[in-house]
């Protein structure tokens, strides 16, 4: 049985949300290559094979229900950023979005009676609460070093040591 199309559309759109999310963290990744902050840019990058994954659970998820599944032009993600901070708080208010999109899908799910449709949400519930706190911590952190060269080499020295599949 496949989802309605009110469904199948929002699940293209959050489909469409997560490669755009995937984009943006390589554009932040490359930022950071070229500000020389490498652990920084290599948690970005494993961030964004996490979005592109993301993604592809609810391509999966259309494609096992028979559903057309409709990829979207990807605007140009920001290539610029005023510091290695705004990096990070752009990604929490990112992920903030996020949020908010895959709530609004899991009502509307309940709304459209979808219900297969509501442990693959249930699991990105879970997940986006990991990633907004991955991303304040992160956050906090850069706010309470600020511009010291010694805890920023130290905190990039941290976030280079991110594994995939880790946050």
């Amino acid at each position: 049985m496949m989802f309605s199309q009110v469904i199948v559309d929002a699940l293209n759109d959050q489909i469409n949300m997560e490669l755009r999310s995937s984009y943006a963290y390589l554009a932040m990744s490359a930022y950071c290559e070229r500000m020389h902050f490498r652990g920084c840019a290599r948690w970005l990058r494993l961030q964004s094979d996490e979005e592109y994954g993301h993604a592809m659970k609810l391509f999966d998820l259309l494609r096992d229900r028979g559903c057309k599944i409709v990829l979207k032009a990807l605007p140009e993600p920001p290539m610029d950023f005023a510091s290695i901070s705004d990096v990070f708080e752009q990604a929490l208010q990112h992920e903030i979005a996020v949020s908010e999109k895959i709530n609004a899908i899991y009502e509307l799910a309940f709304r459209e009676k979808a219900y297969a449709a509501a442990p693959q949400l249930e699991w990105f519930l879970t997940e986006q609460i990991e990633e907004e706190k991955t991303a304040r911590d992160i956050v906090a952190k850069l706010n309470m070093i600020k511009n010291d060269p010694a805890a920023l080499l130290d905190m990039d020295r941290e976030l280079g040591s991110r594994t995939p599949g880790e946050d």
